[in-house]
């Protein structure tokens, strides 16, 4: 294979990777060509899940890290009467999974919210990487970081904030979860159900339903079925009690 061939290679390789959610895993780094191709090789793209399918059930064997290309997934925990309990909604460009690793087993169930594709990344070959590729340990750690100061922020906001702010401050930070990957900000769909919201932010489902209701009237925001647009960001940041110098990180 010829020089010209090597290089288009490299070229089609590094547009994939600006294409799938590993892009925010791996870019970051400036891994070297090689070390791009080696991650490339341990990596497993899988079918694309449908809606209500598992990506894995709570208390499975911890083998694998996902990474969300597109679409989205919810977590949750399965209580003794058979509830759920939602933990986090996840996004295009995010890892799942995690938190599987202390435990050896997931402690939470993951299940598609929509039509959902994914990378699967088997954690030992993942590790034995880092081994030789230091960045990638590093990057892992500032996931896993960022992880326990939003599972903080979301406690905080869950124990203190009114239900009004509880649901601007969720719309908010799926917001800044789009425009970090480059998508609209005010413009988008929330793929999670008025229940699953309801079950996220421990309110009743009449609860959103009205207070949906209400930020339309005053013209916070626009909402047609899924579709999501936001009219007034100052005024929804006020709303949920954002002032201009708040550091607040993902819900």
């Amino acid at each position: 294979m010829g020089t010209a061939d090597n290089l288009q290679n490299l070229s089609e390789l590094k547009s994939a990777y600006e294409s799938c959610s590993l892009h925010q895993l791996c870019l970051p780094l400036e891994l070297a060509p090689d070390d791009i191709a080696k991650l490339d090789q341990i990596i497993k793209r899988t079918k694309p899940l449908h809606r209500g399918d598992y990506l894995f059930e709570m208390d499975a064997p911890f083998k694998s890290i996902y990474a969300i290309r597109s679409g989205s997934i919810k977590t949750f925990t399965s209580t003794d009467d058979g509830d759920e309990q939602i933990t986090g909604f996840h996004l295009p460009s995010e890892i799942v999974g995690l938190d599987a690793i202390t435990s050896d087993c997931h402690p939470c169930s993951a299940r598609a919210l929509e039509t959902t594709s994914v990378c699967e990344i088997p954690f030992d070959r993942l590790e034995q990487l880092g081994q030789s590729v230091p960045g990638l340990q590093r990057q892992l750690l500032r996931i896993m970081s960022r992880e326990i100061l939003t599972d903080q922020d979301m406690m905080i906001w869950l124990g203190k904030k009114s239900a009004e702010e509880r649901l601007a401050a969720l719309i908010l930070r799926i917001s800044a979860r789009f425009r970090d990957r480059n998508f609209s900000a005010v413009e988008f769909n929330l793929p999670m159900s008025r229940t699953d919201v309801a079950n996220y932010l421990g309110l009743a489902v009449e609860t959103v339903s009205r207070l949906f209701s209400r930020f339309q009237q005053e013209g916070l925001l626009k909402v047609d079925r899924k579709f999501l647009e936001i009219t007034d960001y100052e005024g929804l940041r006020r709303v949920a009690g954002i002032s201009d110098d708040c550091q607040h990180h993902q819900f």
